[in-house]
């Protein structure tokens, strides 16, 4: 009888916005694949219910309730992993925001100020926080969630595509400046849309299991050699 190889067994990974979506399609799945899960939501409700999905399925999982545009939130959420257990070896920023597809003209400062933090600044402060254990232990695994609209045209609205090329641009950095310590930071960036936009000609957005399975392959050590490239989905 043949022995399947579990891809993750014995890592502990962050996923954020776990608790719907693609972050939820990861977490299940790496936790399929024997990684240690902290699953991090600032939707209690639904996070509690894909921790249990997960330990249903034989997985093991903590809930961490959180707010990644909050610095004391993602500190709580990276200790989780130290004191659950043990470490952590990688972090996959995955939670985001969309809006209305509002071009400069129309766009407020308080939307753009809402897209920017949650989606590049929360990036920023979680892989912040993280480093402080990867530097130290000379590992991990950043993986951060882009957006086709962070790496070419596109008929996103402006906040968004500004955020998600803000993304692309510390996913490269990162890469690179810490390339040395024996950190690998790489992107996913998603093409398509939601059903309703549809009418503007948007390609399909890929389903969770193929941007999970891409992101498996990123955070394993299969893609050792891999550093600084943001993977088209």
């Amino acid at each position: 009888m043949s022995h399947v190889v579990e891809q993750l067994a014995n890592k502990v990974a962050i996923v954020t916005g776990a608790g719907s979506g693609k972050g939820q399609d990861i977490a299940e799945l790496f936790a399929h694949e024997g990684a240690k899960v902290v699953a991090a939501d600032s939707n209690a409700e639904r996070l509690d219910q894909v921790v249990s999905k997960i330990k249903d399925a034989g997985g093991e999982a903590v809930a961490a309730v959180a707010d990644v545009t909050k610095e004391a939130d993602v500190e709580d959420m990276v200790q989780t992993a130290v004191k659950q257990y043990g470490h952590l070896d990688i972090l996959v920023n995955n939670a985001g925001m969309l809006d209305k597809l509002a071009p400069v003209g129309t766009l407020t400062n308080e939307l753009w100020d809402q897209v920017m933090t949650v989606n590049t600044t929360s990036v920023m402060i979680a892989t912040r926080e993280a480093l402080k254990l990867f530097t130290e232990q000379k590992h991990g695994v950043i993986l951060n969630i882009a957006a086709v609209e962070g790496t070419s045209d596109n008929r996103a609205s402006a906040a968004v595509a500004a955020s998600k090329h803000a993304v692309v641009g510390l996913t490269k950095n990162t890469a690179y400046m810490y390339q040395n310590v024996g950190i690998r930071t790489n992107a996913i960036a998603p093409g398509g849309a939601d059903a309703d936009e549809e009418s503007l000609n948007i390609p399909v957005a890929p389903n969770g299991n193929e941007i999970a399975q891409t992101a498996l392959f990123l955070c394993s050590d299969i893609s050792s050699y891999v550093n600084g490239v943001v993977v088209p989905v």
